[in-house]
């Protein structure tokens, strides 16, 4: 089934938008400890509600899309996206920590919706369309991270208010979602259909869970999407704490974040198709292990911006081929995605908000150490899905012999 250029484009312009969300608050959260006047311990609380919100929205979201539709449940988390943002902005004038907490938490409801909605439907488009797509969706992701960050750079560079900052974000958005989600293709509803059995999903959940290749895949996406969270919520705060650098010098890193993992997601197409799929989920996870070593222990600020980048490269493409292997490797791929998205959002979200404790002890640079071993494992899972499945293929081969000699 062909799907049209404006279609694909409306699901990559809607995944632009969390990602442009993400980066203007994540800008500002030294200019949002400030304002509320928050210790590190305290910062970490407020970025629970983002995990909160976000477990809520990722753990309904397969249900809420198979009942309402992947396109009306991506413009319900994208506006309440826009909502979380109003009210993070407005808790420094209220003095406000809980409300800062109330505003992460309906932007983690919101992401959780959007995200799943638009992973579930790339995924039909994907498959439909015989057509590699999913790293292309996470570059833009990548994308509306690294032109957030830009515009955060400069907010913050000409000390703006983050009330106006917020503001003119929440307004650019509504604008694009208003003109994408008009276009946005409905295949996983088409393929789903209308009338589902409402018992039937969550037997095909456990079913699918006894499935030992997706329960790998989904620690792939687990620790690859908390090295990029980890990244997203605190790496400013890192190098300002960590490295010395100002707050316009500590945006300007996390912007070098994610203009490599921008680049290396459009990217990523040719060379997943150069070197394979699990090659590339190798070099992902050396590289992102890599960087975060060298945040521990480098003795240098200079090498720890080499550092940022090699992490930026490495935590790029984990997530989206991990995403497409859950749609390739089974049967019901939108409730395999639906899985494995899931259980990379709570990595993502649940993961960084931790860190805060062990920064708030051992610092932040020390924090970033679980992360690694999270990432190592995640190749040592690499290596586990590919001989699972080199094995499977093998069984399933000699069973077609068999199968051949038997009716011969």
């Amino acid at each position: 089934m062909l799907v049209s250029r404006a279609a694909r484009y409306a699901l990559f312009f809607l995944f632009l938008i969390p990602g442009f969300g993400l980066a203007s608050w994540a800008t500002r959260t030294p200019a949002l400890r400030d304002g509320l006047n928050a210790s590190t311990q305290q910062m970490g609380m407020i970025l629970f509600g983002f995990s909160c919100g976000a477990m809520c929205g990722v753990l309904s979201a397969g249900w809420l899309v198979q009942r309402y539709g992947a396109k009306r449940m991506a413009c319900a988390g994208l506006l309440a996206l826009q909502l979380g943002l109003v009210l993070l902005a407005l808790s420094p004038l209220a003095g406000s920590a809980a409300l800062a907490f109330f505003g992460l938490f309906a932007f983690g409801v919101g992401m959780g919706w959007a995200e799943i909605a638009v992973n579930i439907e790339a995924a039909a488009v994907e498959h439909a369309g015989k057509r590699q797509i999913m790293t292309t969706l996470h570059g833009f992701f990548s994308l509306g991270t690294l032109v957030g960050a830009s515009l955060g750079m400069a907010m913050t560079a000409l000390r703006m208010p983050i009330q106006a900052h917020l503001g003119i974000a929440v307004v650019s958005s509504i604008v694009v979602i208003v003109v994408a989600i008009r276009h946005m293709p409905q295949l996983s509803r088409a393929s789903a259909g209308d009338a589902a059995d409402p018992a039937q999903p969550k037997a095909n959940v456990w079913q699918q869970l006894r499935d030992p290749s997706l329960l790998v895949i989904c620690y792939i996406v687990l620790a690859m999407a908390l090295a990029e969270g980890t990244a997203t919520d605190w790496l400013p705060l890192l190098m300002i704490d960590g490295y010395g650098f100002d707050a316009t010098l500590g945006t300007q890193i996390y912007v070098g974040f994610t203009l490599a993992m921008t680049i290396t997601r459009f990217a990523g197409g040719a060379f997943v198709e150069r070197v394979g799929k699990v090659n590339a989920l190798y070099a992902s996870a050396i590289l992102a292990a890599l960087g975060l070593a060298l945040i521990v222990v480098s003795p240098w600020p200079w090498l720890a911006v080499v550092a940022v980048l090699a992490w930026g490269v490495g935590a790029s493409l984990g997530f989206p081929l991990a995403i497409s292997a859950a749609a390739d490797t089974g049967a019901n791929p939108a409730q395999r995605v639906s899985i494995a998205a899931t259980g990379g959002y709570l990595g993502f979200l649940v993961g960084p908000p931790m860190l805060g404790f062990l920064g708030e002890h051992y610092g932040l640079r020390l924090a970033m150490a679980p992360v690694m071993l999270a990432v190592v494992l995640a190749f040592v899972a690499t290596m586990l899905f590919s001989r699972y499945r080199t094995r499977h293929a093998a069984q399933s081969a000699t069973g077609a012999e068999r199968l051949s000699a038997s009716v011969h």
